[in-house]
């Protein structure tokens, strides 16, 4: 499947879903980059954009991208309602194509599943080769099935966050393997039911 389908999918989730008028950022993200100086921060996949949002209040510049342009439009027009214009750039790519221009001190890719066809270890690969040295690349992704996700295949498989990173095939010479691990918690969908769920949380740093 190519753009097409994928914008077709994507914007076809997102516009079934209310448009959010505070979303909440993700917990992996906040746990994570609190102590982070601000800067230059690439948010792969924002979806809802609490991600962004959140990333601004804390003093980021925030370069946003998402397949969807139902989600970009909303988020650019929360980014303007909240008083945040100046700091959050939204724009839409589909990584399989195009990726963003820049180099960033922090690349973050929340829950970056689709069932559509994409190279995901080549677009993480490319967001790993546009951090400055120092920054991170922080790849989250399901280790569950939570009750509200699209995807409720009994038989999907999700890769551990060791797997994921020796898919990327990095050199250890310029990138440094941080943390892999399976924390759980209790998640809250959209329609505010909450559930345990498990994450896969790789951080990679570029040392060179």
């Amino acid at each position: 499947m190519g753009t097409t389908d994928a914008l077709e999918f994507w914007d076809g989730v997102y516009a079934a879903r209310p448009a959010a008028t505070d979303p909440r950022p993700n917990a992996r993200l906040t746990e994570t980059v609190a102590d982070l100086p601000p800067g230059e921060v690439l948010d792969l996949g924002c979806g809802a954009g609490g991600d962004a949002l959140w990333l601004a209040r804390q003093g980021w510049r925030v370069t946003a991208v998402d397949v969807s342009s139902v989600a970009v439009e909303r988020l650019t027009a929360l980014a303007a309602a909240h008083g945040l214009a100046d700091r959050i750039t939204a724009r839409r790519h589909d990584l399989g194509d195009s990726f963003p221009d820049g180099a960033f001190d922090l690349v973050s890719a929340h829950y970056l599943h689709t069932p559509l066809d994409l190279d995901r270890a080549a677009a993480l690969r490319t967001a790993a080769r546009s951090l400055r040295p120092g920054g991170r690349l922080l790849v989250v992704d399901h280790g569950s099935t939570a009750p509200w996700s699209w995807n409720q295949d009994p038989d999907v498989r999700y890769p551990s966050p060791r797997e994921v990173a020796d898919d990327l095939a990095l050199d250890p010479a310029a990138w440094t393997v941080e943390r892999t691990d399976s924390p759980r918690r209790t998640a809250t969908g959209p329609d505010g039911t909450t559930a345990e769920v498990t994450d896969h949380v790789l951080i990679v740093r570029r040392t060179a």
